[in-house]
């Protein structure tokens, strides 16, 4: 028998699955709560931790004053501060989202923190139903993050409706994307026979034809009339969860022990498949917008 090839960038993902709450007196909580999440989770091993989309704050905003109200700069946020302080600490990859306040404007977004700092700076760009009001579609494209243990892609919510978010991060080498989420209603049933949400399923299909992990956050609870879907998950790059699915209601972590270098030989599925260079990109990129137009001849 061949000894095992060693796993040449193991990693054990934590996604964190819990209720934070809208609400100025909340935030407190809220970043306390997730502190004590992610050193339990790094207390399990984990090394690359996930929490859910606008972590600290809460989701429904009555008002776009009251989403300002909550909001952080990214460079002397407390919450980024304490989440850039526990990383360091703890020598974990930390992936967190906020409220951004850059300006006047508002962003929906998420940073990549860790041992060294910041890493990594996300903006959403696929806003749902009143994000619609309070935040400005994000503008830093969809990067992909060179870190030590591999190459990480951030993308929130709504985006994994978009094939072409995790497609774009495909093509740029992503060996996982980061998925911070606050999924809530979607057209009924909201739930399979598997208590699976729809999310779910787009986010194992995501997985799956872009042979890469996806690591998806989501939160739980009720906020001012409004339902999370729960459902966290890990998916592999064959897109089947690695592991369980989180339940719709009760707080998780889930974990899933990976070598994130085996998602660059994932898309080569047999002798005469490679996904990549199987796209037929003479055919369709220019329609869906991917390549510029060649100018018209004067």
């Amino acid at each position: 028998m061949h000894d095992p090839i060693p796993a040449v960038s193991p990693v054990r993902i934590a996604v964190i699955q819990y209720d934070p709450q809208v609400g100025l007196e909340q935030c407190q909580n809220n970043l306390c709560k997730s502190l004590a999440l992610v050193r339990q989770a790094a207390g399990e091993g984990a090394n690359l931790i996930v929490l859910p989309e606008l972590a600290n704050t809460g989701y429904t905003f009555e008002s776009r004053a009251e989403a300002y109200a909550h909001a952080e700069t990214l460079d002397g946020g407390r919450s980024l501060k304490a989440w850039e302080e526990l990383a360091r600490e703890l020598q974990v990859y930390l992936v967190a989202g906020f409220a951004e306040r850059d300006g006047l404007k508002l962003y929906d977004s998420a940073v990549l923190l860790g041992p060294d700092g910041l890493l990594g700076h996300y903006r959403k760009a696929h806003l749902w139903n009143q994000e619609k009001l309070w935040f400005t579609p994000g503008d830093l494209g969809f990067p992909v993050f060179e870190t030590p243990i591999g190459r990480i892609g951030l993308l929130i919510c709504w985006d994994i409706w978009f094939p072409e978010v995790p497609r774009l991060m495909a093509t740029q080498g992503a060996d996982i994307i980061c998925s911070l989420n606050n999924w809530v209603w979607t057209p009924p049933p909201l739930f399979d026979a598997d208590g699976r949400c729809m999310a779910s399923y787009l986010t194992m299909t995501a997985a799956h034809t872009n042979n890469l992990y996806i690591a998806a956050a989501n939160r739980i609870g009720h906020e001012r009339g409004g339902r999370f879907l729960g459902c966290s998950l890990i998916a592999g790059t064959n897109g089947w969860p690695i592991g369980e699915v989180a339940s719709a209601e009760e707080p998780c972590i889930l974990y899933a022990d990976v070598d994130l270098s085996a998602a660059r030989s994932a898309p080569i599925w047999n002798t005469l498949n490679d996904l990549p260079r199987d796209r037929r990109t003479d055919l369709y990129d220019a329609t869906l917008g991917y390549r510029l137009h060649a100018p018209m001849p004067r």
